[in-house]
């Protein structure tokens, strides 16, 4: 009987460790710039206005065999937008727009991946831009995964959603006409794994 309760309990415990080990965990490689968070927005209809974020950081669980296990966590500096023009810039960065004295960071943290075939997923999540935090769902495609020239090993992903931007309060968004509601949000994230 003491056999039967040890032989479980360690049977137990090893499928809790390989459970637990199943999700491999990936830094997002943000030194040499493979990844890329990048915005496009309608000035007034007649053009389109496109930027990125230069600094953000992060990371994401990745388990092939079990989506349910995977995580992902996105922080944004959002003081490094940057959409090739210094005094445009400023302006977004203000209170009027980012107001990022008051809210420097954004921040995205999974609640749920939903498998689609051919490495597709839609990923969803709380996404948390000037204090106002929404529910949102960004499709998702994955790149690759394979050895790089250093001995890691890498995996890639790309993912497009479309934010609204009265849903994060911004005070003079109306100033770039009804069509700049929607914001185009592209994201092309690599992590090495740990």
């Amino acid at each position: 009987m003491l056999k039967r309760i040890l032989l479980t309990a360690t049977l137990a415990l090893g499928l809790g460790v390989s459970a637990a080990q199943a999700a491999e965990h990936y830094v997002i490689d943000t030194k040499d710039m493979y990844v890329f968070i990048t915005f496009k927005i309608k000035h007034l209809g007649y053009s389109w206005l496109e930027g990125r974020f230069n600094r953000f950081s992060g990371y994401f669980d990745y388990d092939e065999a079990n989506p349910v296990n995977n995580r992902v966590r996105i922080e944004i500096d959002i003081a490094s937008l940057d959409s090739n023009h210094a005094e445009r810039d400023k302006h977004l960065r203000s209170e009027r727009f980012f107001d990022v004295k008051k809210y420097p960071k954004a921040t995205f943290v999974s609640t749920g991946w939903e498998d689609h075939s051919n490495g597709k997923a839609t990923l969803k999540g709380k996404f948390t831009l000037r204090g106002v935090t929404r529910e949102i769902a960004i499709d998702v495609n994955q790149v690759g995964a394979g050895k790089d020239p250093w001995g890691g090993f890498r995996r890639g992903f790309e993912g497009t959603t479309t934010l609204h931007l009265s849903d994060y309060k911004m005070k003079e968004a109306h100033i770039l006409g009804p069509v700049a509601e929607n914001i185009q949000i592209w994201l092309s994230i690599e992590g090495v794994r740990q």
